[in-house]
């Protein structure tokens, strides 16, 4: 069995703002959603600017239906909430619950890459002041990365196929990709799918700091420049994104709205390094391929690619070499951009995230600007929409995500035909 997957219902909670409405108009007008970190000294680990959310405000979804209680949020961490909030939005964007489809076929495939690290950090302080018996009771079920994609079945009595892809910096990109294969091959008709992540503890920036993953740019509009040649790490951001992938016949008889068909999907791995991509690009080339090919397309068919781009020395070169694997001669037509240039990593979202982003772009015809970027490096040569947006049809799209351990995945998208 093999069945259409289409997306009839997004939700994003980014650093551009909460809400698709007010996160695309930021994208759209390539709005800068970078801040300076002012919730801990910065000068202890060099990092000064971060991707954070800035108006979540909880207090608005209490009591809410579908989202959580005053009480409840107290035992719920920061990286659940904003994907129930996103899963919510995406649900009333797609116009329906879904009670008509078996709950045993409705699906949540929700990718976090470090789940809630801010809480262990918090409760293994208490553990060493206070002694054993003063951890949290709720410390395990609210720190499992799991528990986000847990927390939406709770929600939305979805019962079928229920797990945390957890991949690093493609979590999300692999959570989608799954559910799409979910529902092409039979398993399901509706998932829930995305990413979520949040880490705002001096921690994990200064860990990220260690390895000389992130810039110690003090410029908000120089801290993110993907390809560009003078990048120096990327910035660690948090949010999510989530997609409901619908099969088409459904979704068609339902009269939904359509974003755009998840046609294909490639997923390999480096098997070279623990944080560098392959240089050849190889592996990560061979999953956009392998995505292309199960779409049905070409490479002369792609018009845009969401790049994993994240302003890293290696990954953007490398990445950049394994698009030249995928596409060959094609790779110099096709456009380029990588949203973290506003936002951004978002690490386990980042790939979710940017997968709305994508449905956009096909939606409206639109591909933003490489925001920031001037100066391309030599080696990466291709077309990174550095002079502003580009307003085309695109009825092809790639979205990539590329994670530590050398985790590769790709979506294809397509625009809707009958």
């Amino acid at each position: 069995m093999s069945r259409r997957v289409v997306i009839t219902g997004i939700g994003a909670v980014t650093p551009l703002g909460t809400g698709v409405e007010k996160f695309w108009e930021g994208i759209k007008a390539n709005k800068n959603g970078l801040s300076f970190i002012e919730h801990f000294d910065s000068e202890r680990t060099g990092i000064k600017i971060a991707g954070l959310v800035k108006d979540f405000d909880e207090t608005v979804y209490y009591g809410k239906k579908g989202c959580f209680e005053k009480k409840e949020a107290r035992h719920m961490e920061l990286f659940t909430k904003y994907a129930v909030v996103a899963t919510n939005e995406a649900l009333e964007d797609a116009g329906s619950d879904f009670s008509d489809i078996d709950p045993y076929r409705a699906g949540v495939i929700v990718g976090s890459g470090i789940g809630g690290v801010d809480l262990t950090l918090n409760e293994h302080k208490k553990f060493l002041e206070k002694g054993v018996g003063r951890v949290s009771p709720f410390y395990v079920p609210m720190m499992i990365s799991n528990m986000a994609a847990g927390t939406i079945s709770m929600k939305t009595g979805f019962r079928g196929a229920n797990f945390d892809v957890t991949t690093a910096c493609a979590s999300g990109t692999h959570s989608i990709g799954e559910a799409f294969r979910k529902i092409k091959d039979g398993y399901l008709d509706v998932c829930i799918a995305g990413g979520t992540e949040s880490a705002r503890e001096e921690f994990t920036y200064g860990a990220f700091a260690n390895m000389k993953a992130l810039t110690k740019c003090g410029d908000l509009d120089k801290a993110s420049i993907p390809f560009d040649k003078d990048r120096s790490g990327f910035v660690l951001g948090e949010g999510s994104g989530i997609l409901i992938l619908e099969e088409y016949e459904h979704a068609k008889a339902r009269n939904a709205k359509i974003y755009a068909e998840i046609a294909g999907y490639g997923a390999t791995c480096d098997g070279y390094h623990m944080t560098s991509p392959m240089p050849t690009g190889e592996a990560s080339g061979k999953g956009m391929a392998l995505a292309i090919e199960e779409a049905g397309l070409t490479p002369a068919d792609i018009d845009y690619i969401n790049a994993h781009g994240t302003s890293t020395g290696l990954n953007d070169k490398y990445e950049t070499a394994a698009i030249k694997v995928a596409l060959g001669e094609y790779a110099y037509k096709t456009k380029i951009s990588s949203t973290k240039s506003m936002i951004g990593h978002l690490l386990g979202a980042a790939g979710a995230v940017e997968a709305v982003v994508t449905a956009k772009t096909i939606q409206e015809g639109l591909i933003h600007a490489t925001v920031g970027t001037e100066n391309p490096d030599p080696e990466c040569d291709l077309d990174y929409c550095i002079n502003g947006n580009i307003e085309q049809e695109v009825k092809a799209a790639l979205s990539n995500s590329l994670g530590f351990g050398g985790h590769n995945a790709t979506l294809c998208f397509k625009k809707i035909s009958d």
